[in-house]
């Protein structure tokens, strides 16, 4: 059966399980977990994504992630093939460590995001790396224990989830571990790791042809939520595979919307590349950007590598470019065309 495309979209939420290849342990010891945590952290930060939730088990981990302009998919190449290669060197080993697939669930924020912080927290309880809850608030490999204030992660988004459950931040730790003790006797609840009824037969098409039918509108194992945020998702995603994928096969790219935007603004491409802070050129630099991650589904490291300039001056130019397309109402596809249309006899 044909793998599904990842469902992403800037601002999604993602519950992502990572796995050993053939479940072989991922950590061997503490150093292992740090360096991997200081790898995420840097991450984190750099992409401005925001996590919620994370544990480090033996053969595997979990992570609670909303995406920035960064796709998930980026995040997570970066994490698991820089770890690998850290890990192999250190273990003398070669060859892949993670399965070939990590499980990205895109989730249902308001109505999911408790419920998952506690299940991913719970996970080592539930495997037995610790012996009760008391432990568990002390485990260093999980983000319950900054949660609870008894370790220290700059780069884990606690405000957001303490805010979920007081005003205050000691009364809102107090019900978060209320909450978790709650949860313990719920055991492993697999309703929480995706829908798991539907799989796509054959990528978007096939989507497009099952939405026709009704066919997504309870579940699909990507997604994490009721009807009509599946519905909603997957409409979204559509539209950006397809858009994707009709540039794609017009052979456009990163090069072609380089050209375009340049004749659009009456610019040079040798301008927009080059350091000149001037209006326009800026302006061509941002919806680049953008649009060459939202719409050629290319990383943000390549696109720095393209436009000379750094990922996280790339990250916060694509910010602005998204912003410029909504307010000015732009579409790639239709500036492309035109400039087509003017430049043909």
């Amino acid at each position: 059966m044909p793998r599904q495309a990842r469902i992403d979209a800037p601002g999604a939420v993602h519950h992502v399980i990572a796995r050993g290849i053939e479940r072989t342990a991922i950590f061997r010891d503490d150093q292992d977990r740090e360096v991997f945590l200081k790898r995420l952290g840097g991450i984190i930060t750099e992409t401005h994504t925001r996590c919620f939730a994370w544990a480090l088990m033996g053969n595997h981990f979990h992570l609670l992630l909303k995406t920035g302009n960064i796709p998930i998919a980026s995040i997570m190449r970066r994490l698991l093939t820089g770890y690998a290669i850290y890990y192999n060197r250190r273990q003398h080993r070669s060859g892949h460590l993670f399965q070939n697939r990590y499980k990205s669930i895109l989730c249902q924020e308001d109505v999911y995001l408790k419920e998952l912080v506690r299940y991913i927290h719970l996970n080592p309880l539930r495997a037995k790396l610790v012996d009760d809850s008391n432990e568990l608030d002390r485990y260093p490999y999980s983000g319950h224990s900054v949660l609870v204030g008894e370790k220290s992660k700059d780069w884990q988004s606690t405000d957001e989830v303490l805010g979920l459950f007081g005003k205050t931040k000691s009364e809102a730790r107090r019900q978060y571990q209320n909450f978790v003790i709650k949860g313990i006797e719920l055991g492993r609840q697999p309703d929480l790791v995706g829908g798991g009824l539907i799989r796509s037969a054959g990528g978007w098409m096939a989507v497009r042809a099952m939405q026709k039918e009704g066919l997504f509108q309870k579940s699909d194992e990507r997604i994490l939520g009721d009807g009509d945020f599946v519905e909603t998702v997957l409409s979204a995603a559509l539209e950006s595979m397809k858009t994707r994928y009709s540039l794609a096969a017009r052979g456009i790219t990163l090069v072609g919307i380089l050209s375009g935007v340049s004749k659009w603004l009456s610019i040079t491409p040798e301008e927009i590349v080059g350091a000149s802070k001037e209006r326009t050129l800026v302006k061509a630099r941002n919806l680049i950007c953008y649009w060459a991650v939202q719409d050629l589904g290319m990383t943000m490291t390549d696109v720095a590598g393209f436009l000379k300039i750094s990922v996280s001056t790339a990250s916060a130019a694509a910010k602005r470019g998204k912003k410029t397309t909504l307010d000015e109402h732009l579409d790639l596809t239709e500036i492309l065309n035109a400039e087509m249309r003017r430049a043909s006899p």
